[in-house]
Order: C-alpha cells, then sequence, then structure tokens
C-alpha cells in the first residue's frame, strides 16, 4: 500500500513541476493516474478470446477438406450459413464415402465370385464334355463284355491243354493231332482275339450271333472194338433228334436273349453320353437362358440320368452278359456241329466211338443216359412243339 500511496504522488509532482497545463488538466491527470489500472483490467476481461475459436476453425477445415476439392478460389473459411445443418451435411457426406467404400469392398469380393464360379463351371462342363467322350470310347469297346471273353478264351484254352496232355499220356500221338491241335489254337484266337485296335470283335453287330471257337471240320480217328465202332441206327437217330432240340430250344433261347441284351446295350451305350452331354449344355446355359428353369432341370435331370444310365450299363455289366448269351449259343451251335460231322462221316471207323460220344453229349448236357435218351424220344414224338430244354446245366 506503501508503494501504492508513493506512486500518485510521485506522478502528482512530476506532473505539477512540468505540465504547462492550468490545474483543471492537472486535476484529470491526476484522477486518469490513478484509475489506470482499474481501466486496463476491465479492458482485458471484457474483450473475448481469439485463439479457440481458430482451433474450432482448424477442426472443422480438415472434415471439410475430406470433400471439398482443392480450389484456390473456395476455401472452407468462406462457407457461410447454419453451422449445425452444415454438421448434418458434414455427417449425411461421411456416411455417403463410408457406403462408397462398402461397395467398392462388395464389388471386388462379387467380382472374385464372379471369375471363380465362372471358372468352375468352365471346368464342370470340360469335365462333362471329356466324360461324354470316355464314355463313348467305353461303350465302343465294352470292358466287361472283353473281361468275359477273356474268361472264357482262358477257359478253352485250359480244356485244350488237358487234351494234347491227355493224347500224349495215352500214347502214339500222330500228325492228324498235331494238325488238330494247331487248328483248335488259331481257332480260339480268332474267336476270341486279344488285340482292342483292329482286331477287336464287333460289340454292336447287327445280329446276335453264336460264338465260334473251333474249327469248321471236327473228326477223329479213333476206332472201336466192333465193326461200327460202337455206332448203331438208334443211336444215330437219337442224335439227330439231339440236334433238333438243341437248334430249336437251347440255342434259339439264347440268341433270343442275346438279342434284347444286345438292343439294351445299344440303347444305353448311346442314352449314356447323350445325357452327359445334355446336362452339360443346360449348365451352360445356367446364367445366359431367360428360361434358368429349363436350364436348371436339363442340367440336373441330365446329370442324374446320365449317372444311372452309365452304373446300369457299366455296373450291371450288360456287355458281360451280352457275351455270355453268345458263348452260351456258341456252345450249342459246337454240339450241333460235332454231332453232325459224326453222323455225315460215312465211315464209321472214322468217327468218334458211338458210345463214348454219346456219354460225352449227356456230360455236356448234364444229364444220364437215360435221360438224353427220353429227350430224344419226347423230340421225335411232338417233332416241332418241343417244350423240353436239352440243357439242364444252363
Amino acid at each position: 500500500m506503501a508503494a501504492f500511496n508513493q506512486a500518485p504522488t510521485f506522478m502528482r509532482s512530476k506532473a505539477s513541476s512540468t505540465s504547462p497545463f492550468p490545474s483543471s488538466s492537472h486535476k484529470y491527470i491526476t484522477k486518469a493516474a490513478i484509475n489506470f489500472p482499474k481501466i486496463k483490467t476491465n479492458n482485458i476481461s471484457i474483450r473475448p478470446p481469439k485463439i479457440p475459436s481458430n482451433i474450432a476453425l482448424v477442426e472443422e477445415t480438415d472434415i471439410f477438406s475430406r470433400f471439398i476439392p482443392k480450389n484456390p478460389t473456395s476455401s472452407p473459411r468462406n462457407v457461410s450459413g447454419d453451422p449445425q445443418v452444415i454438421e448434418k451435411l458434414y455427417l449425411i457426406m461421411e456416411a455417403v464415402s463410408d457406403r462408397v467404400e462398402m461397395h467398392k469392398n462388395i464389388g471386388e469380393q462379387r467380382n472374385n465370385w464372379n471369375s471363380l464360379l465362372l471358372t468352375s463351371i468352365n471346368t464342370i462342363t470340360l469335365s462333362a464334355a471329356t466324360m461324354a467322350g470316355l464314355l463313348v470310347i467305353m461303350n465302343k469297346i465294352q470292358p466287361s463284355q472283353l473281361a468275359e471273353e477273356q474268361r472264357n478264351a482262358a477257359r478253352l484254352l485250359k480244356q485244350l491243354e488237358s487234351e494234347i496232355q491227355t493224347k500224349i499220356a495215352i500214347g502214339n500221338p500222330t500228325l492228324r493231332d498235331v494238325n488238330e491241335a494247331m487248328k483248335k489254337v488259331l481257332a480260339i484266337d480268332r474267336a476270341y482275339p486279344l488285340p482292342l485296335l483292329g482286331a477287336m470283335l464287333e460289340k454292336f453287330p447287327a445280329k446276335t450271333e453264336p460264338a465260334v471257337w473251333w474249327p469248321e471240320k471236327r473228326r477223329s480217328s479213333a476206332k472201336g472194338k466192333n465193326d461200327k465202332n460202337g455206332w448203331s441206327v438208334e443211336l444215330e437217330e437219337e442224335m439227330r433228334e439231339i440236334i433238333k432240340v438243341l437248334e430249336v430250344k437251347d440255342k434259339e433261347d439264347y440268341l433270343r436273349l442275346g438279342d434284347k441284351a444286345l438292343k439294351l446295350n445299344k440303347a444305353l451305350a448311346i442314352a449314356g453320353p447323350l445325357l452327359t452331354g445334355l446336362g452339360a449344355i443346360g449348365s451352360t446355359f445356367l446364367s445366359y437362358s431367360p428360361h434358368n428353369s429349363w436350364a436348371v432341370v436339363l442340367g440336373i435331370m441330365g446329370g442324374a440320368m446320365a449317372s444311372v444310365v452309365n452304373t446300369v450299363e457299366h455296373g450291371g455289366q450288360v456287355g458281360m452278359v451280352f457275351e455270355m448269351y453268345r458263348s452260351n449259343a456258341g456252345f450249342f451251335k459246337m454240339m450241333e456241329e460235332s454231332i453232325d460231322s459224326n453222323l455225315k462221316e460215312r465211315d464209321e471207323e472214322r468217327r468218334e466211338n458211338g458210345e463214348a460220344f454219346e456219354i460225352k453229349v449227356a456230360l455236356q448236357l448234364g444229364r444220364s443216359l437215360s435221360e438224353l435218351r427220353d429227350v430224344a424220344a419226347s423230340s421225335s414224338k411232338k417233332g416241332k412243339d418241343i417244350e423240353e430244354f436239352g440243357s439242364k446245366l444252363f
């Protein structure tokens, strides 16, 4: 307080000594000097600060610069209007910016989906086309039928091997035996060839024919102990009736079944690749056809039906069944030719022994001698209306 009181005194003394003005002016200056600190304090407290407003404008400028392109003629500081409206517009612009990013990301993702799905569809279509081509090849060669052919060939060659061993064991084989054995081997090779290209048997012939795996002419030089080599008129008549039974019933029945199996195999061989191709075509037009429902039905049903058809054809081994029927018909044809060859030979001594031959025929048909004779007698009485089959084995 002493210092404060001294200050006005010093200012008064200095003013009185130097001022040229009258006393009234001297009084005004004195009052102003005394009240100056209080006036200065009031001015500082009343004047509004400017720095906080500048900080808020910097924040608004950062938001504004994200959406307004940089242009020297337009600046966020020149924006005028209701601050609340501008703030709401900024919020909407923020949402728009988020939408842009969302659509951009999702668009890239769906484009990737499109590429992946298109690649998958093309791969599936290519696989279906490849599968259709493989089915055509598979239906052409008929693997199940080929397997049955090789089984039959192995069985016949094993049988021929046993026959040759028997002749060697009996002794005194002749050059005729050698020639006959060679003819049998070559006949089996022709009936069941090993190569696929060029020599493969026709898998879909126009008509079912019996398989032939023996030479055209079968004769034997075996001799019996009597003048007629075991043959008699009754035995010859019995053999003729057996031929008739085998021709009318056994061979005819297997040829009929073979025709049915052949027709079924042809239908399945055509339907399998065709349905597979239709399924591939339907899957291709799923995205482009205006009638997508038909494309879906064609694709799904074509693929499903193709699977069923291929399973029936190759899983059910229809080709093998056809070959089995054909081989059975060939077996009965071989028996017919064997019997007929002996009957046409006028020299009984050049035939096979009659008694042994009768036993052989009975065993091949799965019958006893008495049953074989009964079948022949029944056939001679009924003529063409034969009811009983000659074979009891198959």
